[in-house]
């Protein structure tokens, strides 16, 4: 080996720090996003559509916008998480907050709690994608300097109960039943108007309320009662979709408003893409874990379109009281947003007709 070697190894060694050196300094703008959802690409439909967007974004800015993602809560709790994007965005630039989060920031969300407000994925896509909703989230720019960017389907947006005492198949079965709800006041107030009782619970009670007797049953997405074994301390569930659980994808304002307007467009427009790519994964999941539901239960059942609008005329009157007595939501807006959502339900059916069935 002549003397004339060491310097080109010496040179090659060095390269892959220059072009790291050269990759950091072209960073002109850093995108974090932290979610509470673990950092798998199979058994959730939020992380894979982060993954994308980032994989959208770096290659639209030629590496210019850096995005970082955090699962599994490694930045702390939603609200935690929620705060420092308020705060200007300067460590964190964004997260993804389920509804209860959400309405710490933005209080008027408590709104899209109504009870059996979907009758299907079709009428809440068109509904968190549609241009009333972004309209009424516009509001988190003042009230929180987020912006919004977003709406995935929390656990595949409707629930299912899961009990120890009997099948849910019609309203009467629910009555003289104990429910662990969220610690959220509008589940509390439709379990009781559909004849339960409830005892709000933090998540990290519920097995042991449920092991203890203290509760009778509880309500979640399909994917998350199987996920965690609900059905080794229940034996019944119904898919009632009396709720449809949503988590809200925000950015900082203030970081926003920093970036380039092409950037800004290159944002959204892959936020926009992302959300679509998770509505799919998020039904295709929801669908297997109902199934599996109905393998590992020791009785399943899908409650009717009939049954469930006999309840939902049971437990709305009983939600509008408390959305807008208690929690003190702007009526107007209420009716608005259920009007909206009679609209959709109205109309697509009959546009998918009119185009394909004709």
């Amino acid at each position: 080996m002549t003397t004339q070697t060491f310097p080109r190894l010496a040179a090659l060694a060095a390269l892959p720090l220059a072009i790291a050196s050269t990759q950091v300094q072209a960073q002109s703008y850093e995108m974090a996003i932290a979610t509470l959802i673990p950092e798998n690409l199979t058994n959730n439909s939020i992380y894979p559509a982060l993954v994308h967007f980032k994989d959208q974004v770096e290659s639209r800015t030629d590496g210019d916008l850096a995005v970082t993602i955090f699962g599994g809560g490694q930045m702390g709790s939603e609200v935690e998480t929620g705060s420092q994007v308020q705060a200007g965005g300067r460590a964190l630039q964004s997260s993804i907050l389920t509804s209860g989060a959400m309405s710490s920031f933005y209080p008027d969300y408590q709104v899209v709690t109504a009870p059996f407000l979907f009758d299907n994925w079709r009428q809440a896509w068109a509904f968190f994608d549609g241009e009333w909703f972004a309209d009424f989230m516009s509001g988190t720019v003042e009230a929180a300097d987020m912006r919004y960017l977003g709406t995935f389907d929390d656990g595949g947006g409707f629930v299912a109960f899961t009990n120890n005492e009997r099948l849910i198949k019609t309203v009467e079965d629910l009555e003289g039943l104990n429910i662990r709800t969220e610690e959220n006041p509008a589940h509390v107030a439709t379990m009781k108007a559909l004849g339960a009782s409830a005892t709000p619970l933090p998540w990290g009670e519920l097995i042991t309320a449920l092991e203890t007797g203290l509760a009778d049953g509880q309500f979640n997405a399909p994917v998350i009662n199987t996920t965690y074994g609900l059905d080794e301390v229940t034996d019944y569930t119904t898919l009632t979709g009396h709720v449809y659980n949503s988590a809200s994808w925000v950015v900082s304002e203030s970081w926003f408003q920093e970036l380039p307007e092409d950037y800004q467009r290159i944002v959204v427009d892959a936020a926009r893409e992302s959300v679509a790519l998770s509505h799919g994964a998020s039904a295709m999941l929801a669908t297997a874990s109902w199934q599996q539901s109905c393998e590992l239960f020791e009785e399943c059942y899908i409650m009717p379109t009939e049954e469930r609008q006999r309840m939902a005329e049971i437990a709305r009157p009983a939600w509008k009281s408390w959305i807008v007595e208690d929690f003190g939501a702007d009526p107007q807006l209420v009716e608005d947003l259920l009007a909206e959502v009679q609209s959709l339900r109205e109309s697509l059916p009959d546009e998918a007709y009119q185009r394909y069935g004709r």
